[in-house]
Parts: structure tokens; C-alpha cells; sequence
């Protein structure tokens, strides 16, 4: 079982920037692909990042974004501290949402662009974008 624990969102100007953190427990956080999913108002939960387990083969991680946030967000993991993080810079309205982290198993694209693949969520962090 992993619990996460989403924290640093909060309300920002247009053109800020926040970087929100997931915390896991347990000892298997390095063997889950780890995902940032949003909820904006009155709208289904989306994909935004995700981040493959670290492979050594591949020399790390691998990152997937959803087209809107490419460029501005950029997701991390740091194994020994069991967290993953978005970086958000360059924030406009319509990242207005409430954001979660999310584990998941497969550790393959597309599945880890799916709501429906991940096996564990966060309570979700608010991120209020003003214009």
C-alpha cells in the first residue's frame, strides 16, 4: 500500500510559477511510475505529467506531459526522499485546478497517461491561478 500526500498549491498571479510535492510512504515508492492529474471546475480529472520508474538501462526516468503544459511544467522524482514534484512556471487561468499525485504500476505509455491505470491517489493540492 502507498499513501501520498500532495502539498504546495495555493493562489498565484498569471505568469507565476509553484512547485507542488507528493510525498509517499513506504518502501516501494521507486517502483511505481508517479502521475500529476488535475481537476478543474466543473470538469473531469486530466492528465498532466507523468514519470517513469528510474532505469538503468535507460540512464533514469523517462517524462510524458500533456501538450498545454510542455515547456512550463516539468515533473521530478527524488527516490531517497520518496516525493515527486511539479515544477509549474509560466501559470495561466486554465491551470486552475485542483492537482493530484497519483502511483502506478505499469510503468508503460500510454497506460500512465490514464486516469484509470493508477492504483493510488493523493487527497489533492488546490491551484488557483489569477488573471
Amino acid at each position: 500500500q502507498v499513501q501520498l500526500v500532495e502539498s504546495g498549491g495555493g493562489l498565484v498571479q498569471d505568469g507565476g510559477s509553484l512547485r507542488l510535492s507528493c510525498a509517499a510512504s513506504g518502501r516501494t515508492f521507486s517502483t511505481y511510475a508517479m502521475g500529476w492529474f488535475r481537476q478543474p471546475p466543473g470538469k473531469e480529472r486530466e492528465f498532466v505529467a507523468a514519470i517513469t520508474r528510474s532505469s538503468i538501462t535507460r540512464s533514469g526516468s523517462t517524462t510524458y506531459y500533456k501538450d498545454s503544459v510542455k515547456g512550463r511544467f516539468t515533473i521530478s522524482r527524488d527516490n531517497a526522499k520518496n516525493t515527486v514534484y511539479l515544477q509549474m512556471n509560466s501559470l495561466k487561468a486554465e491551470d486552475t485546478a485542483v492537482y493530484y499525485c497519483a502511483a502506478e504500476s505499469s510503468n508503460s505509455w500510454p497506460r500512465i497517461a490514464r486516469r484509470t491505470s493508477y492504483d493510488y491517489w493523493g487527497q489533492g493540492t488546490q491551484v488557483t491561478v489569477s488573471s
